[in-house]
């Protein structure tokens, strides 16, 4: 039967990106191909679950939510993904999904997602440049972890998105601000009718998962 790790699943609201405030199960996946300094996420530690258990514990978290976004850690590196995703999509239900874009889905996942969320990392750039990557999605949220504009305009190229964001870097508790807000100055000097927009996590701010 298949299965895969999970980490946890949990009833919330989006806190990020042009879906903030939508209610969803959370799905999120164990295991990356990433390793960032910064992650909040600790994706190693997860159960294996078979498909039916995992529908199991998202109908039970529903209550009436018709939405799920699987993340991670990184979804898109699991074969089962579309076991998953077929059988969550047979409830009725609206899919979203959070990558970081080094690997775009497959022509059988992407018919059963609803909504595209990548968050390609600046720290990996070298691996962007591959034809595998993520080309089209639905909003593409990039965190200021450094000097991040021109890789910014790399994926602006690369990715058509309805929507750019980029979103402040936490480390040790705080939040860089100021850098995050110079950096969406500088790239909007050449984007008034389609802007990047500042994304924050507004699940921190206003204490909810």
């Amino acid at each position: 039967m298949v299965s895969l790790p999970v980490v946890e699943i949990f009833a919330s609201r989006q806190g990020e990106g042009a879906q903030t405030g939508r209610p969803a199960v959370f799905v999120r996946l164990g295991g990356c191909n990433l390793a960032c300094p910064w992650c909040d996420t600790d994706f190693r530690h997860a159960e294996t679950l078979t498909v039916p258990a995992i529908l199991q514990r998202v109908d039970a978290l529903a209550e009436g939510v018709r939405s799920v976004i699987v993340t991670g850690g990184e979804p898109m590196i699991h074969e089962e993904l579309p076991d998953l995703l077929e059988a969550l999509k047979g409830g009725g239900r609206w899919i979203g999904i959070e990558t970081n874009g080094v690997i775009a889905p497959s022509d059988e996942v992407r018919r059963l997602l609803d909504y595209i969320a990548v968050s390609p990392k600046a720290l990996y750039e070298p691996l962007y440049d591959d034809e595998r990557m993520v080309t089209e999605a639905d909003e593409v949220r990039i965190v200021v972890d450094g000097a991040v504009d021109a890789f910014c305009k790399t994926m602006r190229e690369r990715i058509r998105a309805r929507h750019y964001f980029l979103s402040p870097c936490e480390r040790e508790g705080k939040m860089n601000w100021e850098e995050t807000v110079e950096t969406l100055g500088r790239l909007n000097r050449n984007h008034r009718n389609h802007p990047w927009l500042l994304s924050v996590q507004s699940h921190k701010l206003a204490g909810f998962r």
